[in-house]
């Protein structure tokens, strides 16, 4: 049976980042890259973060395709989408290389991501997970059903936001023919399979959001 299964350190968000899924993600990723970081250094360094709060018996808060809502420590936070982990990682190789060009181009590992929201799943099989790129990948909590709501008042515009429940982040690392494979940071799950099809749906229910890397291109590439 076709299995591929990219072997990536493991770490479980549980006790310490409890709503940090999209955070441990991430430094599962840049762990596997070589990149010497922590989660507390990522959520601190990296992320950026807004505020969720009531006001006069209504929910305000940030908007999560910009920052965290929250903290990723805070049992009681939201998250974020697939745009602010993006930007969290250029911070990250931004740093990793502190931004001298020079040193960029001197660099054989340097990376660049992309958000691959919309990108259908198989096409991210093919064209990292078996070049051996992990993915960030956005589905749910134990692959339960997503659900609308809470909603809040996004703070600087006034728009009314609704929150897809159940929200969850995963690091997408192999396949098999009936099987994703994932680095799902919830509970210690460690490395586990989730059925294709519903993987799919509950990805979708997301968004169908995603982030990864690639090797960034040069000059005279």
């Amino acid at each position: 049976m076709l299995k591929k299964v990219i072997k990536v350190p493991y770490i479980d968000q549980t006790k310490e980042w409890p709503t940090g899924c999209e955070s441990v993600s991430a430094v599962m990723l840049l762990q596997y890259l070589g990149i010497d970081i922590t989660v507390e250094e990522f959520v601190e360094r990296h992320l950026e973060k807004g505020p969720l709060f009531e006001k006069d018996g209504r929910l305000y808060g940030a908007d999560p395709r910009k920052v965290f809502v929250g903290s990723p420590a805070d049992e009681n936070s939201m998250g974020c989408y697939a745009p602010v982990i993006r930007k969290a990682l250029e911070s990250v190789f931004c740093r990793a290389a502190k931004c001298a060009p020079e040193r960029r181009a001197a660099r054989p590992d340097t990376w660049e991501t992309v958000d691959l929201s919309g990108v259908p799943a198989d096409t991210l099989l093919r064209e990292y997970i078996d070049n051996d790129i992990p993915v960030i990948f956005w589905a749910s909590i134990d692959l339960k059903e997503t659900f609308a709501g809470p909603e809040w008042i996004v703070a600087d515009t006034g728009e009314v936001f609704e929150w897809r429940s159940n929200e969850h982040c995963m690091l997408l690392v192999g396949y098999d023919e009936e099987n994703y494979y994932f680095n799902d940071p919830w509970h210690n799950h460690g490395l586990i399979g989730y059925e294709r099809k519903l993987v799919e749906r509950r990805h979708s229910e997301q968004y169908e959001m995603a982030v990864s890397v690639r090797r960034e291109k040069k000059e005279n590439d």
